[in-house]
C-alpha cells in the first residue's frame, strides 16, 4: 500500500511489468485499515480481475524476496563470513597435500631437509623433475604452495576489511576472530542478535550438545579461546575471562550493526574487567605461595 490515500493500494502508480517499482511499492507502502485491494486493482485498472491481480502480486513479492536476498548475500559482512571460511579451507587443503606429499616425495626426491608440511612443500616444489614421477610430485608441491598463499592473501584482505564492516568488533577480538564470529552467527546483524553466552561458546557446538546430553561438561568458551584475554589466563578464571569478553563483544557487534561508530569506553570497560580479574587470579596465586 502507499499513502496517497485512504483507499490507495501497493499497486497505485506501478507500472505495468516495473517489478522494481512493484518491489518498493510492497516495501515501502503503508495503509491504516485493510481493503478489498484486489477489487480495488480492478477499478482502477491495474489488472483486469482478481486471477491476474493476484498473479502480479505473487510476482512482484518473488522479485522482492529474491532481490533482497541477492542483497544481503552481497552485504560486506557476508564478504567477510565467506572469505574467513575460504582462508580455512585453503589452508586445511594446502596441509593435507603437503602431508601426502611427504609421504610421496619424501624417499621418491631424496630431499634432504629437516622441514615438514608446507615447508618441506617449498623445498620440493624448487626442484626441477627428472622423470614423470617427480614432476607429478613437484606440481603436487606447487599446489599446495600456492593454496598458501591464498591463505595469506584472504588473511590480509580480512585483516583489511574487518575493521571497515565491523570497528570496535575487529578491534577487539581481531580482524580473524571478528570474521569468525560473523561467520559462526551467520551474519553482524546475527552475531548483534546474541545472547553473550550464546557467542561465549560460538565453535564449540559438539562441546555443547554433548553437554545437553549430559556426556560432558558445559563448555567455557568456543573460538574466543583464542583470544589473548582468554587463554592467557590461568586456568581457573577462564570462565569469568569468557564471560566478561563475550559480553563486551555481544556490545561491540550490537554498535557495529546499529551505528557503526567506534566507541572508546566499550574497549576501556573490557580492559578494566580483565585487570580485575587477572589481579584476583594473581592474589590467589600468591595467598598459595605462602
Amino acid at each position: 500500500m502507499t499513502d496517497a490515500g485512504a483507499d490507495s493500494g501497493w499497486f497505485e502508480s506501478v507500472p505495468p511489468g516495473d517489478l522494481g517499482a512493484a518491489r518498493k511499492a510492497i516495501e515501502n507502502g503503508t495503509a491504516e485499515t485493510p481493503k478489498d485491494w484486489p477489487t480495488k486493482a480492478v477499478e482502477s485498472g491495474f489488472a483486469e480481475d482478481k486471477e491476474e491481480y493476484y498473479e502480479k502480486l505473487h510476482q512482484a513479492t518473488v522479485y522482492a524476496a529474491r532481490e533482497a536476498a541477492e542483497e544481503e548475500e552481497r552485504a560486506d559482512d557476508q564478504q567477510l563470513k565467506h572469505s574467513i571460511r575460504a582462508m580455512d579451507d585453503t589452508e586445511r587443503t594446502a596441509n593435507e597435500l603437503a602431508e601426502r606429499l611427504e609421504e610421496w616425495a619424501g624417499a621418491l626426491l631424496d630431499v634432504e631437509a629437516d622441514a615438514t608440511g608446507l615447508d618441506f612443500a617449498a623445498v620440493v616444489a624448487d626442484r626441477e623433475p627428472e622423470d614423470a614421477t617427480e614432476e607429478r610430485a613437484i606440481s603436487l608441491a606447487q599446489r599446495a604452495i600456492d593454496l598458501r598463499d591464498e591463505r595469506d592473501d584472504l588473511r590480509t584482505f580480512i585483516e583489511r576489511r574487518a575493521p571497515e564492516v565491523a570497528p570496535n568488533l575487529a578491534e577487539m577480538a581481531g580482524a580473524v576472530l571478528a570474521a569468525r564470529l560473523i561467520s559462526l552467527a551467520g551474519g553482524l546483524e546475527s552475531l548483534a542478535k546474541m545472547p553473550s553466552g550464546t557467542v561465549q561458546v560460538l565453535g564449540a557446538e559438539d562441546a555443547l550438545f554433548a553437554h545437553l546430553r549430559g556426556h560432558a561438561p558445559s563448555p567455557k568458551h568456543g573460538v574466543i579461546f583464542t583470544h589473548e584475554f582468554v587463554n592467557g589466563t590461568p586456568l581457573e578464571d577462564r570462565g569469568s575471562a569468557s564471560r566478561a569478553l563475550a559480553g563486551k563483544l555481544s556490545i561491540a557487534a550490537r554498535i557495529d550493526h546499529y551505528s557503526g561508530d567506534r566507541r572508546a569506553s566499550v574497549h576501556e570497560d573490557l580492559r578494566e574487567r580483565m585487570a580485575t580479574i587477572r589481579a584476583r587470579a594473581d592474589e590467589t596465586t600468591e595467598g598459595d605461595d605462602e
